[in-house]
């Protein structure tokens, strides 16, 4: 009995080694296209808020339309100092992070897209909380710094059919055209109203129907988000 459970423990430690060492390998090797998954998500995504479809477009497609219209990035901080212009290590900035340091460490990218009608925009990363984790997306402005071109966003876990609507074309349509400056340019951001914005209401969208937290939670995000570049916003105004 007890060569036989000496033979069990020895097994049972060599299996759980033989698996460690697989489930690493085979994690190594996903790594890079897992990665990659997520760089051209990215692109998608940045895309997406200035109104270019890459729906069932393949991954070298994406990254050529993401050549052709992002024409040049760079990185402020919250003084509206330029930080970073290397697209690179722009692109490579991870706001999840950097909405976790100090506001006067922030890296705050700035993706300038040309678009086919000739018109220049600015692409914008959000990231806040939801009603269950985080909310994240891209919004874009004309070069008012007023006008919102398009918009889009996503989630990790909102409910579905309530607040996971907001990675709906429907919801991130009602944006475009919106303003977040009052006529005397004041930064008011954009309200997403329970019941429903009125026709007239520059500022105003509909908020989703049984997703009033995550409603808030977006309108938080852009707030917050766009609050930070309000001194970049002054300076490029003024120059």
């Amino acid at each position: 009995m007890e060569h036989s459970n000496k033979y069990i423990f020895i097994y049972s430690v060599i299996l759980v080694v033989v698996v460690a060492i697989s489930l690493t390998v085979v994690a190594v090797q996903l790594k890079p296209a897992q990665e990659d998954n997520i760089r051209i998500e990215k692109m998608q995504n940045i895309l997406a808020s200035v109104n270019v479809s890459t729906a069932d477009v393949a991954k070298k497609q994406v990254i050529d339309l993401y050549n052709k219209y992002i024409t040049n990035s760079q990185a402020v901080n919250t003084k509206g100092e330029v930080v970073e212009t290397d697209p690179a290590k722009v692109f490579a900035i991870d706001m999840a992070s950097e909405i976790k340091k100090p506001l006067e460490n922030q890296m705050l990218p700035i993706f300038t897209a040309s678009l086919d009608d000739g018109e220049t925009a600015y692409v914008f990363p959000l990231r806040g909380k939801g009603l269950w984790g985080p909310v994240w997306g891209y919004l874009s402005l004309k070069t008012d710094y007023n006008t919102i071109v398009g918009a889009t966003f996503d989630h990790k876990g909102e409910t579905p059919g309530l607040g996971a609507e907001i990675n709906q074309e429907w919801f991130s349509s009602e944006f475009r055209g919106k303003t977040i400056n009052d006529n005397n340019g004041n930064f008011t951001s954009i309200k997403i109203i329970k019941g429903g914005a009125k026709p007239d209401d520059p500022h105003g969208v509909d908020a989703i129907s049984g997703g009033t937290i995550t409603s808030h939670g977006v309108e938080k995000m852009i707030y917050d988000n766009l609050e930070s570049y309000q001194e970049y916003f002054k300076k490029v105004k003024n120059q």
